[in-house]
């Protein structure tokens, strides 16, 4: 468990994921409103060299940054409600190359397999905690 009891926290923990990712990763992003994944997200995008704005994407399901030397697709899905709907939005495709970040993973069902990082964000008084679970893939570059 990671204790993060300020912004400062979230956006180191963010340059340590950054820091490990490779193409074909998953960073998946769970916790109640308010607890922060979208700041992880954002912390991590801007680690990874993103200056622009960072919108979440609550609305649009996707954004997508295609960054120096990697492609990062941003995706929140709390508005979905079954798995079968990523492969109408085509979700498949975004995750054959580049990065996803994915908030609300539940949604759909459990994000598993060697390139995932899940990380579930909770909210304990003023702190946020993150419990980290990481496949077989991280190994070595666990932030």
């Amino acid at each position: 468990m990671i204790v993060l009891p300020n912004l400062a926290a979230m956006q180191q923990f963010a340059r340590r994921i950054a820091h490990g990712l490779r193409e074909c990763d998953t960073i998946s992003l769970s916790g109640p409103l308010g607890a922060g994944k979208t700041t992880l997200a954002r912390g991590i995008l801007r680690s990874l060299g993103h200056e622009g704005e960072v919108p979440s994407p609550t609305y649009t399901i996707f954004e997508v940054y295609e960054l120096k030397n990697l492609t990062v697709v941003h995706a929140d899905f709390y508005r979905l409600t079954h798995k079968a709907e990523l492969r109408e939005l085509g979700f498949d495709d975004y995750q054959d190359h580049g990065v996803t970040i994915v908030e609300w993973p539940e949604r759909v069902g459990r994000f598993d397999g060697p390139n995932v990082l899940s990380v579930q964000l909770e909210v304990v008084g003023n702190d946020r905690r993150a419990i980290v679970e990481a496949g077989p893939g991280w190994q070595g570059r666990l932030p």
